[in-house]
């Protein structure tokens, strides 16, 4: 694909306006139109970027591909319009509300060679490219995903947050999926709609060996975004919002002066140079850019979508026992 390659945009919220700035910034794309319901939220970002708004999305003439950052319950028949007409689409995360659906979209991408990328950001981050890179032979990793309640949210925190931190735990053990997964959904909040849970705790286990624990919710007090990766002999710590990574050691010595005193123990820190300062969200466009150039593989894009899903989707089951 030559030149700049033309995107619709679905949906304006919060993560849509991001998508409409980035793709707009771009020297590689051109945003040709907004596609949003609601006239005065489509035609405002429109407005915005110089492009043309439409209600609907009945029409993909004049475009190359599309970002679809419409809420959930709207993204299988969607993705499946897009598809349909052989146009590459990027979605946000989850691809689906529910596994079956996910899967179907996944294998019609598949079926008709079309490039599909689900929109897990934090693939993207600087602080999980650098903690990633560093990582040895892991054990265990825990990683933690609390924020406060937003109502506009009507997904649940498994699809909605959790899958993010599962995708983390899949790429730090080597893309293998988890052996099993255990965990538990929580239901607290009065404004959640029913089956919408607000607390999602998972155990992960891969080759009987490794561990992780992942743990979202949507009724903290305050936005916790961490992932600690452990190893035999050292400890990886990335804070995804701060985005900066450190590596502890804990060392044990016999360094007691002649009077007793004297540290026998310490811990070394370092703070490694971050692999990229760029932006995420930028940088998930360049990387679907450059599967549509083909320079970055589409198989194995699409290929690295399910096992997330389908690591949550046992969850799902797992909760209904």
């Amino acid at each position: 694909m030559s030149g700049r390659v033309r995107f619709a945009l679905v949906g304006t919220g919060v993560m849509g306006s991001l998508h409409a700035r980035v793709i707009a910034q771009s020297d590689r794309a051109t945003l040709a139109r907004v596609v949003e319901p609601r006239e005065s939220a489509g035609r405002e970002i429109a407005d915005r970027y110089g492009t043309e708004w439409a209600p609907e999305l009945d029409d993909l003439s004049g475009v190359d591909a599309v970002v679809v950052a419409a809420p959930t319950e709207f993204h299988h028949d969607l993705a499946g319009r897009v598809l349909a007409a052989d146009t590459p689409l990027l979605i946000e995360k989850p691809v689906c509300g529910s596994l079956a659906e996910t899967e179907e979209v996944v294998a019609a991408a598949e079926k008709r060679g079309v490039p599909l990328l689900c929109g897990l950001l934090e693939r993207f981050n600087p602080a999980v490219l650098t903690a990633l890179a560093l990582v040895g032979d892991p054990v265990h990793l825990t990683v933690t995903r609390h924020s406060p309640y937003a109502p506009r949210i009507r997904t649940g925190v498994a699809w909605d947050l959790l899958i993010h931190d599962v995708d983390l735990a899949i790429r730090a053990f080597g893309g293998q999926e988890p052996t099993s997964v255990h965990g538990t959904l929580g239901h607290f909040h009065p404004g959640s709609l029913p089956g919408a849970e607000d607390v999602a705790e998972a155990l992960l286990t891969f080759g009987g060996t490794a561990l992780a624990n992942v743990s979202a919710s949507r009724i903290g007090q305050r936005k916790v975004r961490t992932l600690v990766i452990s190893e035999v002999d050292r400890l990886i710590e990335a804070d995804l919002i701060r985005r900066d990574v450190t590596i502890y050691r804990h060392v044990s010595l016999d360094a007691a002066t002649p009077d007793g005193r004297g540290y026998r123990q310490q811990s070394i820190m370092e703070v490694p140079e971050l692999i990229s300062n760029r932006e995420p969200l930028a940088a998930q466009l360049d990387h679907f850019l450059d599967i549509l150039a083909g320079v970055a593989d589409a198989d194995a894009e699409r290929r690295g979508i399910l096992p997330a899903h389908r690591a949550v989707g046992r969850l799902f089951a797992d909760d209904s026992r």
